[in-house]
């Protein structure tokens, strides 16, 4: 009798240990930071940071870095692929800020904080998931580089601090809200017209479709070349029947405009 009531013991622990792993993160403080500095511009199209507000709330943050630096790999491991690819999202994001931070006010763009050797997206300052890593890392390795999600979306969602980058959310990104979230993130970049527009035969779009063409080959939702990933948004490029029709002939060309990487501060 004994012996059972033992095992019994140890299956509930078991279980009450899952339970406790599998916990998503609380991302409550960076959302409420979000909501408090970032200034939304063009109904959503386009947003700024208040830096200089944000920095009076430096504690706050870093209270949440650490929160993102304690998650350890089981742990993350145990989310739904949409936790993980939240907190990876607002991970990316929190830490770009605090990159910022750390140099504001005497920087003009995120590319000043580089060198000849390195970029800012290259430097390894970033504790999570039990190493130190890069933006890079996060991005091009365990969100792009992990075969885990196959999102070409989060090209909208990460966020360089950058005039030419997609707005960041003034919300956090949370494993419930993903799927909308990420959908609302890409029409708002995508009805942008001074980043993307039809001019004639050619379609200009911004460069991250080149950089991350790659991205958008893939198969998803039915698409797979960037003109079909395109066409998808046909009603946020303002395009017509007969231009997704030209466009997915090939008759109308895609052109990449330049990005301008300047620093997307409140003015």
């Amino acid at each position: 009798m004994g012996l059972k009531i033992g095992k019994w013991v140890i299956l509930v622990v078991l279980f009450c240990s899952m339970r406790v792993a599998a916990e998503p993160l609380n991302h409550q403080v960076w959302d409420e930071l979000l909501q408090s500095h970032v200034v939304v511009l063009h109904s959503g199209r386009a947003t700024q940071v208040d830096y200089a507000s944000l920095a009076q709330e430096r504690e706050r943050l870093s209270a949440y870095l650490t929160q993102l630096g304690g998650v350890s790999q089981n742990q993350f491991d145990s989310w739904p692929k949409s936790e993980q690819l939240a907190f990876l999202i607002n991970a990316y994001n929190a830490w770009t800020v605090e990159l910022i931070l750390r140099h504001y006010p005497s920087i003009e763009s995120v590319r000043d904080l580089g060198s000849w050797f390195s970029s800012p997206w290259k430097q390894e300052f970033i504790p999570l998931l039990g190493a130190t890593r890069s933006l890079d890392d996060i991005e091009h390795n365990l969100i792009r580089g992990s075969n885990r999600y196959n999102e070409p979306r989060i090209h909208f969602a990460v966020n360089c601090a950058s005039i030419g980058c997609p707005a960041l959310l003034p919300e956090a990104y949370t494993g419930t809200a993903l799927e909308m979230q990420l959908d609302r993130a890409t029409r708002s970049f995508l009805s942008d017209s001074t980043r993307n527009r039809l001019r004639g035969d050619e379609l200009q779009v911004s460069k991250i479709f080149k950089w991350y063409g790659e991205d958008f080959e893939r198969p998803w939702q039915g698409a797979h070349s960037l003109e079909s990933f395109l066409a998808l948004y046909q009603q946020e490029l303002n395009l017509s029947e007969i231009d997704v029709a030209r466009l997915l002939n090939g008759d109308i060309d895609i052109e990449f405009l330049d990005y301008d990487w300047g620093l997307n501060q409140a003015q």
